[in-house]
């Protein structure tokens, strides 16, 4: 059994050439009768065998990096890569994961479960790889069903013209969990059955091997040729991608010369492959939808099975298993919060506003200072990059960007790909602040929390105009990020109350390791001096008291924020983690507690306090100020905190209540 003998990558490479057919036979058998006992994803695997095989025959991993696209087609990977013998614990508590973990194994990459994220997170690590100058491959793993994803493409549109050396296999069985639809589906069926087109691309490839001179200056006149032969431009080729198939995903030798060729080919590149879903057990093969994920079933018989076991008699075998041969890829069927107290500071004899103050020093915008911060922060931290999704200058990020071409990414209006793609980099070792609009940033919620908090990956989320931005109205409205965010676990959220606490908040971020939000308005700062400011590390979830005065109000501010002079006001800094220490002795002095955050009420940080106030018996009267249950129209900032009511004027009517 040469399965018994393959606990890493680096057995598997002691195997020839011609072992191959047969350990991909071994490890197929292994994952029907496996996945009979466990129930998991059987067919998406069965179909990827002989890629998973040829990927780490071929690479040096996990120094090379191979991110799985849905861990559905993985599994192969997962028992190559060392977890073999914990295979059976797949799916169950405390056992190995269904899809790829960077936790569970140093192999795992990337994180995969959602689809369409490979393409984004591999172009992060390819990144990376140039920044620090290695010559470490990075291959992403797509099915054709999770290329249709928009994430994808977004991914496909930027590392096209990035220069990155970067591989991207299409591994195309026509059929995600249910059969493919759409226009994508119909121009892949064209390549794969275009007679024209294989026959040329196989006679090129027979008679001109790369690295030959004629093969040279043939693949210069390539796209040109392929046109021609297709009478139409090759998709993946207009996205800047050299296109290579398709060729058959279960010739495991000639996918593994095929991958030894383009592993010398720098460059973004695209190999199509085509293969079977559920690849090697008939019952699967003929009913792919179903066998996707089918429950315990029989291994010889294919009879699935609701009860809790699998049967383990003999019975008569309707289903045909038979040992694989090296027969070209034509294989046949085979088988709490602690209450803590401290010293209360003194009283304030001159209170110190948060608000605008234009007699401190010419006001400036709020991206003006995350501008020139980012840009003192990469210049003393080298592993520091910043990507936006199409607003270099709009966030300030135009100033790094100027400075450090390399290390500033504008990848278009992607702000999924961004989220991910900054994961990736984060990932590979850099710091990668991603500035983005709030209201924008809804459309990032999925790549938050798959690729970024599951991990909890070091990506500094800068949230700029979140809060009311004003004259753009009810589209651009920043309000809804701050109640999306607090529920996902390792989120770090803070806003700055003024110009030298959001630099701090930077400073604090770029040394976290960890997942860390930002939010910041729109428009001008409060006229803090700022400029020749040094940086301090924030103790992360402290608050800081502002002022302290005698009465039985407390105002609690996140974010900005215009509190009138003679009451006491706490700047919360942290909406997660709460300052638990800073909320008990709030709790304990003041019967009326006023909150204030530039983002909607419902699910806002008002309502964690007032949660942590009823959990730990305290019943001061909270009031909640922000935006209301209802979208919020265009107009000027001031006029719409006054209609919401957390203007100056909104803040003095409920302190006076």
């Amino acid at each position: 059994m040469l399965l018994e003998k393959v606990n890493s990558p680096d057995d598997l490479r002691k195997l020839s050439l011609g072992e191959l057919a047969q350990f991909c036979g071994e490890l197929r058998r292994f994952i029907i009768e496996s996945c009979a006992r466990r129930p998991g994803h059987l067919a998406s695997s069965l179909g990827a065998v002989e890629l998973a095989v040829a990927l780490h025959y071929v690479y040096d991993t996990p120094q090379d990096k191979i991110i799985w696209d849905v861990g559905h087609q993985a599994y192969a990977h997962k028992i190559i890569t060392g977890r073999r013998d914990a295979f059976g614990s797949l799916r169950q508590m405390g056992g190995i994961a269904g899809f790829p973990r960077p936790e569970e194994s140093p192999f795992d990459a990337f994180i995969g479960g959602h689809s369409s994220n490979s393409i984004s997170a591999a172009l992060g690590f390819s990144v990376a790889n140039k920044l620090e100058g290695s010559d470490g491959r990075v291959v992403a793993v797509i099915g054709d069903g999770a290329m249709t994803g928009g994430l994808a493409f977004e991914g496909m549109n930027n590392a096209g013209v990035s220069g990155s050396d970067i591989l991207v296999v299409l591994n195309d069985n026509r059929i995600s969990i249910d059969r493919g639809t759409g226009a994508l589906r119909e121009y892949l069926v064209g390549i794969s059955t275009s007679r024209r087109y294989n026959a040329f691309k196989t006679w090129v490839w027979t008679l001109f091997r790369p690295g030959s001179r004629v093969h040279g200056l043939l693949r210069k006149a390539w796209n040109g040729i392929k046109h021609g032969v297709l009478q139409q431009s090759n998709l993946f080729e207009s996205f800047g991608f050299r296109y290579f198939g398709p060729v058959d995903g279960h010739d495991v030798v000639s996918l593994v010369k095929i991958l030894r060729d383009l592993r010398e080919i720098k460059g973004p590149k695209l190999l199509h492959t085509i293969t079977v879903k559920g690849k090697g057990y008939t019952p699967a093969e003929l009913d792919q939808p179903t066998w996707h994920a089918p429950g315990r079933f029989d291994p010889l018989t294919g009879e699935r099975s609701q009860e809790s076991r699998v049967r383990s008699q003999e019975s008569d075998c309707r289903v045909e298993l038979r040992s694989p041969r090296n027969d070209g890829g034509k294989e046949s069927s085979l088988r709490g919060a602690q209450q803590r107290s401290g010293p209360e500071p003194a009283a304030s004899a001159a209170p110190q506003l948060i608000t605008h103050n234009s007699s401190l020093m010419t006001p400036c915008l709020w991206q003006d200072v995350f501008g020139q911060t980012i840009l003192e922060l990469a210049e003393s931290n080298p592993l520091i990059v910043a990507i936006t999704p199409a607003m270099p200058t709009g966030s300030s990020l135009n100033l790094m960007m100027e400075r450090f071409p390399a290390r500033t990414f504008d990848v278009g209006i992607a702000e999924g790909h961004a989220v991910t793609f900054a994961a990736g980099l984060a990932a590979a070792g850099q710091v990668p602040f991603c500035v983005v609009y709030s209201s924008f940033l809804q459309r990032a919620y999925d790549n938050i929390i798959h690729d970024v908090a599951i991990e909890g990956l070091g990506v500094v989320l800068c949230v700029d105009r979140a809060g009311l931005v004003g004259e753009d109205g009810t589209t651009h409205q920043g309000v809804f990020d701050l109640a999306a965010l607090l529920p996902v676990p390792n989120l770090v959220i803070a806003s700055p109350a003024d110009e030298v606490e959001f630099r701090n908040l930077m400073y604090t971020a770029s040394k976290a390791g960890r997942p860390f939000v930002i939010r910041y308005p729109r428009g001008r700062a409060t006229g803090v001096e700022w400029r020749n400011a040094g940086f301090e590390e924030i103790e992360t979830g402290k608050g800081r008291t502002i002022r302290r005065c005698d009465g039985e109000v407390a105002v609690v501010t996140f974010g900005p924020a215009q509190v009138p002079d003679g009451v006491s006001h706490y700047d919360l800094r942290f909406a997660k983690p709460l300052d638990e220490e800073l909320l008990h002795r709030i709790g304990k002095k003041y019967k009326k507690v006023i909150t204030v955050e530039d983002g909607v009420i419902q699910g806002g940080v008002g309502m964690a306090i007032e949660a942590f106030m009823a959990k730990n018996g305290y019943t001061p009267r909270i009031v909640k100020l922000g935006v209301p249950d209802r979208f919020i129209p265009h107009g000027t900032v001031e006029e719409l905190r006054s209609l919401c009511g957390y203007d100056r004027d909104g803040i003095l009517k409920m302190i006076n209540d």
